[in-house]
Order: structure tokens, then sequence, then C-alpha cells
């Protein structure tokens, strides 16, 4: 079976990219990813900042054709070929992207430090895959109460864990006199 839904599989909703811009559309821009340049992504107008102040940046806004700017992974969609990418460039999500957490519907943080994690759901029985954000709470609390380590590791994952060897290093450097 081909699992075209493996593609892209090292981005994720939050992250911070670099994008170019390859062409002006109506509705927004086309872009591409640097690193992911197989996959096409685009940016809706409504997700570019506007400096005349609307809530849709004006064609004449948009970053020229063949810069490079910087965005946040929105959504990427797996469900269906081909893989896609939406991006938002606003600044503020620049700053701190959040979602709506699939379980409860409040807003979650998806930037590095935030408290949502992106869950993918996908199948053996075909390619295709469903994302949605959730609070790490949310999901650990949500999963069976016997399962303690997929618990833990719902509140760790990419977070940064220091090792036992670093522990025992740290506490074995001496304080300046």
């Amino acid at each position: 079976m081909q699992r075209f839904d493996s593609v892209g599989g090292g981005l994720v909703v939050g992250a911070a990219v670099r994008a170019t811009i390859i062409s002006h559309e109506r509705w927004g821009v086309m872009a591409e990813v640097l690193g992911h340049e197989t996959i096409g992504a685009s940016v809706d107008a409504g997700v570019i900042d506007s400096p005349s102040g609307g809530p849709r940046a004006l064609p004449e806004e948009y970053p020229p054709v063949g810069e490079q700017v910087d965005a946040v992974v929105q959504e990427i969609s797996r469900y269906h070929p081909p893989v896609w990418i939406r991006l938002t460039m606003r600044a503020a999500d620049l700053r701190e992207f959040s979602w709506p957490c699939g379980c409860c519907g409040q807003l979650t943080i998806l930037s590095p430090g935030g408290d949502g994690v992106t869950v993918d759901v996908r199948s053996s029985e075909g390619p295709g895959c469903a994302s949605f954000a959730a609070h790490r709470s949310c999901l650990a609390g949500r999963l069976n109460p016997d399962f303690n380590g997929d618990r833990a590791r719902v509140n760790t994952v990419g977070r940064d864990q220091p090792t036992p060897l670093n522990e025992g290093a740290e506490a074995n450097v001496a304080e300046p006199a």
C-alpha cells in the first residue's frame, strides 16, 4: 500500500518555518516551505497582516513573489492526496500560535513552550491522516488511568527533558567561592 500521508512527516502544526512566495492569487499567496518544496503550501489573505488595518490583506499588501517570509504551520491536510500545508504569517501567530482544543474547545498554544499537542490519527487499513490539536492535560485526562506511561509521554513529548547524566553533572558542579 502506498502511503501519501507520510510526506511532510517532519512538519507539525505550530512549527515556525521559512517559506518563499511563489505566486499571488486573489485569495492569498502560494508558497514553498523551505525543506519541503514538494508539498503545496498557501497563505490565505486573512492570515497575512494588513498594513491598511483591514481583516484581510489586500493583494497589493502581499509579500512580493520570490521573497522569503517567516510563517507558522496552521494546518497540514493529509486526509486525501495531495498533502497540503496552510500557513499563517500574522505577527501575533509568529509570536504565539493557538488553535481550539479538539477535546474542550478552548484555545491551546501550539508554539514551543505551549500547552498544546497535535494528535495524528492513522489506520493500518489505508492511507489518510486526520489531525487535531489538544491541551496536554485534556488528552492525558481522557486516557485510561491504567496507562501511566502513555499519560506521562503525552505530558512530556517534545519538551526538553534533562537526561540523568546531565542531572548528575549539574549536581556535581562546584559553586564559585
